[in-house]
């Protein structure tokens, strides 16, 4: 597989450092509010990722984390503090809003068929592992307390502005637009790891620690929960542009820092989503989520099939026009799948072929949009049996998981629903009458508008034939 290294700013050949198991961390989300769909587009990426090394006969072991606590705009404690803000909006616990919108994303994450992390991890389940990291970066001078906080000293490192190839002179004061310098620093580039003076006294979420009573910067949870769980030694990690600078700076920062080596290998992230407006965000238009667009009448794996027509190193422009046409797309290309016969045998040398083609797409840097382009070859090819295309596309949706193979689940209208809740109501009076006759009349009526009913422990279920 080559894949975009943003740490060497080119397309390498991916080299692993151990061939049975590669290590995968994926920055998560921000538990504070519902994930939108630029959000995650990032996931279907890193997802296409993970499931294209699989493909390739990799084994991977991926962590994820979520971040519950001190996600602060920036490290000058400028801005909001999102954790805060959402429970201050919605009049519930900082953690009530970390367990409600967790499980929201984990929801949106199953309507686009992105694979969970087989290690999900919440930041405020390692604070004994941040402490651990920072009380070292003390010890060794790359870390130094002021006004009440503790800092990383940026000025120890050569190669700070490595991953982003900056220049010192060129950075503005912090890290985003509108930030404020933070006198407390040494230097404009260094970063929280640990705060126990605040402007956000409401902070719910606080511990111990040998520097006082207080919390973790956002940058350290991610360093100290991937080595914690995938070994001193990373192969892979991903998230989006905007993780760049200053998260991912400053984890190279203070991991590289801590453990004496480099620490990962290849770092790979996803354009933004934009709208026609620019980029997309919470703040601003309409919060376009995955139930928004559900409600809308759109399936969730169409918007997923939108981004795969895009290279993930690309800006993709939202729209509804654009996701109306990728929505019939999607649907017509299912349509063309489902009417494949499953008969006959699966021809091995064409099979082996189309496959090897596929490999090498979707190796290639991620090139959904031509892996693509072979699965509409392979349903065009007069040359291969009904058969073979079948088992391709089983194949290939392994890695795509577009669902291509299942057939549409039957809907029906809320008055059909209610009709059909009703007779079995009735039905199920009528038997304990013992009207025989009455609940088989009802049943057969109910099979005559193709209706089939079950009977079973836990009730009568239905299904539409």
């Amino acid at each position: 597989m080559k894949i975009y290294n943003t740490l060497n700013r080119k397309i390498e050949e991916f080299q692993p450092k151990n061939q049975e198991c590669v290590t995968m961390y994926t920055c998560g989300p921000t538990v504070y509010h519902f994930a939108h769909i630029g959000n995650l587009r990032t996931y279907i990426f890193e997802d296409i990722l993970e499931k294209t090394l699989h493909y390739l006969g990799y084994n991977v072991k991926r962590c994820m984390n979520i971040t519950d606590v001190g996600h602060l705009t920036s490290d000058s404690d400028s801005g909001d503090d999102k954790m805060l803000k959402g429970a201050k909006r919605e009049h519930k616990t900082v953690l009530e809003i970390a367990d409600f919108y967790t499980e929201a994303f984990k929801k949106d994450t199953e309507a686009l068929h992105i694979k969970w992390p087989e290690i999900v991890v919440k930041a405020t389940d390692c604070i004994e592992e941040y402490i651990k990291i920072i009380t070292q970066l003390l010890d060794t001078g790359y870390a130094y307390q002021s006004g009440g906080n503790v800092y990383f000293d940026t000025s120890k490192l050569e190669d700070y502005y490595r991953l982003t190839n900056h220049k010192v002179d060129d950075m503005v004061i912090g890290v985003r637009d509108g930030v404020e310098e933070d006198i407390a620093k040494k230097n404009q580039a260094d970063f929280v790891l640990w705060f126990t003076k605040s402007k956000f006294e409401e902070q719910e979420l606080k511990w111990n620690s040998p520097w006082g009573y207080g919390y973790p910067g956002w940058h350290i949870e991610c360093s100290g929960i991937s080595m914690k769980y995938l070994g001193e030694d990373l192969d892979i990690h991903c998230g989006g542009v905007d993780n760049i600078f200053p998260h991912h700076t400053n984890e190279i920062a203070q991991s590289e820092a801590y453990l004496g080596h480099s620490w990962c290998k290849y770092w790979v992230h996803g354009e933004h989503l934009n709208d026609e407006t620019g980029k997309m965000s919470k703040s601003k238009g309409e919060f376009l989520t995955i139930s928004l667009l559900k409600e809308k009448g759109y399936d969730p794996l169409a918007y997923r099939f939108m981004c795969l027509n895009s290279h993930y190193r690309k800006v993709l422009v939202f729209s509804y026009e654009a996701l109306e046409q990728a929505s019939s797309t999607y649907q017509k290309l299912k349509k063309k799948v489902l009417a494949l016969k499953d008969e006959g045998e699966i021809e091995k040398e064409p099979f082996d072929e189309c496959n090897t083609l596929f490999k090498e797409k979707i190796g290639d840097d991620l090139n959904t949009a031509e892996a693509l382009t072979v699965l509409y070859a392979v349903l065009k090819d007069d040359g291969l049996k009904d058969r073979t295309k079948k088992e391709l596309v089983k194949s290939f949706d392994t890695v795509l998981s577009l669902e291509l193979l299942k057939e549409e689940e039957k809907r029906i209208s809320s008055d059909l629903e209610k009709y059909i809740l009703g007779k079995i109501e009735e039905r199920r009076l009528a038997k304990e009458n013992k009207n025989y006759n009455l609940a088989d009349a009802i049943r057969l009526e109910l099979e005559e508008k193709g209706v089939i009913i079950k009977d079973t422990r836990e009730g009568t279920t239905f299904e539409i034939r």
